[in-house]
């Protein structure tokens, strides 16, 4: 399967292969450049699928920006108790 390359950088991809992929038009890619040369192309919404997935066990109520903040404020009150 061969796809044709218009202006601006787009790429059109063959029917069969969108179909293939469920890709739909205006769907967006990620391509990403692979060591050996190749490209990778996954649709953003698998990528984004497959990262949910990865960070599954994290605790989705947990606000990791709140436990920052905790302990920043944690140490500046003992640093001024120290003083």
């Amino acid at each position: 399967m061969l796809g044709n390359r218009w202006g601006a950088g787009r790429v059109v991809l063959p029917a069969a292969l969108r179909e293939r992929l469920g890709i739909g038009e205006g769907d967006r890619l990620v391509l990403t450049l692979q060591p050996d040369g190749s490209v990778r192309l996954v649709s953003l919404r698998d990528a984004v699928r497959r990262l949910r997935g990865m960070y599954a066990h994290l605790d989705p109520g947990r606000s990791w920006v709140n436990e920052l903040i905790a302990e920043r404020r944690e140490e500046a009150r003992r640093e001024e108790e120290g003083l």
